[in-house]
């Protein structure tokens, strides 16, 4: 049987159906989140738990991004040249599309690991 995975799943993490996947997904979750985060016993025990603060962390990162995008022509104009600012800014954008992705991602690996299948549409 085809181990099957919804799209956007991340490429760290083993397919549900696979053995010692959610070892995978743990430690996954876990490089998303600060280093201080290992400390937490609970968030080991319980992945639930840990996919809800990477799924935060990862939503107040998203935010920091958009409002980077906002402030920095306002913030940075007077301190760096013109073109340091519009790169500032594209990286902001690169990088909120990319956690974006990753909230999506930590979306599926929650949703597994409360126990839903992925059923392909056909």
């Amino acid at each position: 049987m085809p181990q099957l995975v919804p799209p956007g799943w991340p490429e760290p993490v083993l397919p549900p159906q696979a053995p010692d996947w959610e070892r995978s997904a743990i430690g996954w979750l876990l490089d998303l989140c600060p280093p201080e985060y290992r400390a937490y016993d609970v968030l080991r025990k319980h992945p639930v738990v840990l996919a809800r603060f990477a799924a935060g962390h990862v939503g107040a990162a998203v935010e920091a991004a958009r409002d980077g995008i906002r402030t920095a022509r306002a913030e940075l104009r007077d301190v760096v040249p013109g073109e340091a600012v519009e790169a500032a800014i594209a990286a902001y954008e690169r990088e909120g599309r990319r956690l974006v992705q990753v909230g999506r991602q930590v979306s599926l690996v929650d949703a597994a690991l409360r126990g839903e299948r992925h059923v392909p549409r056909l």
